[in-house]
């Protein structure tokens, strides 16, 4: 059994990573978050300790180090702009870390994070979901074996209906979330590079606070238009 700290247990996917960490046998030490509606902790860990400021939260996680309880993973679902900060936390700490995408903001931030990665010898692992969508690995594996040589031609659109409140939360922020094709593309831009190679380049069309088009060429693919 292994011991896992959340940090971000209001937000909308803490929920789904109690239960996998419930599901599989392991332990939530305790959970960090601003905002005190974390009722839903009672449904998988109700013995879990609760905080709502990073000090103290930072201080019981060394206090049961000394105890002799180790921390084994720590669960970065705090907003997209903490990340990095929480996912140092946790490699310092001694705990590999499993963190809700994007993992940085910035590309240069990933530069330090691998630093500490080789320096505490723990490891940073993100979500990938799509990657495990059955229709998704058939058509890697149907792009895999098809021609060598062949270039797709893909174009793809995607709509999300986000409320007025998507606005005003830190998602709507640019500077927290990095905008929409951070926030909500970024999964489906793993998925077409895990489907079509490496980018070979990259150029935005549009960036609003509800849009985002461009072109992606990648090693397989042509002339790639996501839309949100």
């Amino acid at each position: 059994m292994k011991n896992f700290v959340l940090v971000g247990a209001g937000g909308y996917i803490a929920p789904r990573h109690m239960k996998a960490i419930k599901d599989t046998g392991n332990n939530l030490l305790a959970a960090l978050d601003r905002h005190d509606s974390v009722g839903i902790m009672d449904s998988y860990f109700p013995e879990a300790d609760f905080f709502t400021e990073f000090e103290r939260f930072d201080r019981h996680v060394e206090k049961l180090k000394r105890q002799g309880i180790h921390t084994d993973y720590v669960s970065v679902c705090s907003p997209n702009y903490l990340h990095d900060a929480h996912i140092r936390f946790g490699l310092r700490i001694g705990a590999d870390v499993i963190c809700e995408k994007p993992v940085v903001l910035n590309p240069w931030n990933i530069d330090a994070l691998m630093e500490i990665e080789k320096e505490t010898g723990r490891n940073v692992y993100t979500i990938l979901q799509l990657r495990l969508h059955p229709a998704i690995i058939a058509l890697r594996e149907k792009i895999k074996n098809g021609p060598a040589d062949k270039k797709y031609n893909v174009k793809l659109h995607y709509i999300t209906s986000r409320g007025h409140w998507y606005h005003t939360s830190w998602k709507g922020d640019i500077y927290k979330s990095g905008g929409i094709a951070t926030n909500i593309g970024v999964h489906f831009f793993d998925m077409l590079i895990w489907i079509f190679g490496d980018v070979k380049e990259n150029k935005v069309q549009q960036h609003t606070d509800d849009t985002a088009a461009g072109t992606l060429e990648l090693e397989k693919a042509n002339g790639m238009v996501p839309e949100y």
